[in-house]
């Protein structure tokens, strides 16, 4: 029987376990619902698992029969804070939370992967570690992770991850070489000037008109100072000055998010902001101070493992089903955190099917998946265990 035959006869049931996970969402470092549900589906495969440390999200083990590397495949498990509106009959119970990244997809992958691969117990080459992360949403729950042990005892060779992707039609997957997801950054500039009378600007020196300067500047980081075959963004989300109409206050505070998808160009953007913020207040007179904090970086695939995946999916599924993502989202992911310490690569999930609905965005509520993806991304992650471990792929054929 052909991988792709044991993955469908598993079908309802993966499909099962995603819409179980999808009624009870929770929230980042609040997963315990989904944690029990995890960990007991690994006991019942007879598969190892260790708590992580003392947070939520779980860690499995499985030990091949043969000789090989150790691997180690990740899936995010928790939800955002959204009120669903996708009107399906397994819609969220829990009021204000969802599943509207795919996540709920992500841990039905990987438990069916863990599956299937149990079956293949006597095949399977080398170890393969199984991490359920959780709070991947607010870009921390890998390192809880990494402090937990997941990347020692064993040590991974490599690293896999999938995410949902409704750019692309269910039932396909999505490689690309290089930089697939952006490094997110925030920062935070104050400026000072000398508060007074709205009527005698004059007296004063005015920091909500120096803000403004500085946020105008801040764009020409990105058309002046970048190469324009680089990619960044910096948006300013909150501005904040004074209080009343007619006085000028003593301070303007503003804050956003600088997006990149280049180390080089990351650290570039942070020397830029600090030399045009305080320059341009000093300039008129007030002055800024730059607080840059560098958040999780950039996901880039190793090529060696994009060219595994891509050999794997084009001999389990078809050469028709690998597609090649055109363009790096500026979103971020913090499996960038493992990638920083053990090479390997993200690849896409396509999940979109002929409702409208599927073709929005990640993080609308209203945004339906296709569980197509869910046997299609078993599949995948099967086959890329069996080429990158180097087992014998005439087994799943």
């Amino acid at each position: 029987m052909s991988v792709r035959d044991r993955v469908r006869e598993n079908e309802s049931e993966f499909i099962g376990i995603r819409r179980k996970i999808h009624e009870n969402p929770e929230l980042s470092f609040k997963e315990f619902e989904t944690t029990k549900l995890i960990k007991a589906y690994l006991d019942d495969l007879g598969i190892e698992n260790h708590p992580n440390g003392e947070d939520t999200g779980v860690i499995g083990i499985l030990r091949g029969k043969k000789d090989g590397p150790v691997l180690a495949l990740r899936a995010d498990i928790d939800a955002l804070k959204l009120t669903e509106k996708t009107g399906l009959p397994f819609a969220s119970k829990n009021e204000g939370v969802c599943h509207a990244c795919g996540h709920d997809l992500h841990t039905a992958v990987l438990l069916g992967t863990a599956k299937i691969l149990k079956s293949y117990e006597d095949d399977l080459c080398g170890t393969v570690k199984f991490l359920f992360q959780p709070a991947e949403e607010g870009l921390g729950g890998s390192r809880s992770m990494i402090k937990n042990g997941a990347l020692k005892n064993p040590v991974p060779k490599y690293i896999l991850a999938c995410h949902s992707w409704p750019e692309m039609p269910a039932g396909s997957i999505g490689v690309r070489y290089g930089a697939m997801l952006g490094a997110s950054d925030t920062f935070k500039i104050t400026v000072t000037g000398k508060g007074g009378h709205a009527a005698h600007p004059h007296k004063g020196i005015d920091p909500v008109v120096v803000a403004a300067y500085i946020i105008t500047e801040l764009q020409t980081i990105v058309s002046r100072r970048i190469a324009p075959v680089d990619s960044a963004v910096i948006t300013v989300g909150h501005l904040e000055a004074g209080t009343v109409s007619n006085i000028i206050p003593n301070e303007a505070f503003m804050e956003g998010t600088v997006r990149t998808q280049d180390p080089t160009t990351r650290k570039k953007v942070a020397v830029y902001m600090e030399q045009l913020a305080v320059g341009t207040a000093r300039a008129m007179g007030a002055d800024a101070k730059v607080e840059y904090n560098f958040g999780v970086g950039p996901t880039i695939s190793d090529h060696h493992i994009v060219d595994e995946i891509s050999a794997a999916v084009t001999e389990t599924l078809g050469a028709e089903h690998l597609l090649q993502v055109p363009h790096a989202s500026m979103g971020a992911e913090d499996f960038a955190f493992y990638l920083e310490k053990v090479p390997g690569a993200l690849f896409r999930l396509g999940t979109y099917d002929d409702r409208p609905e599927s073709k929005w965005a990640l993080h609308n509520p209203s945004t339906l998946f296709a569980e197509e993806a869910i046997p299609t991304g078993v599949t995948a992650m099967v086959a890329s265990v069996f080429k990158i471990n180097g087992c014998d792929m005439s087994v799943l054929k």
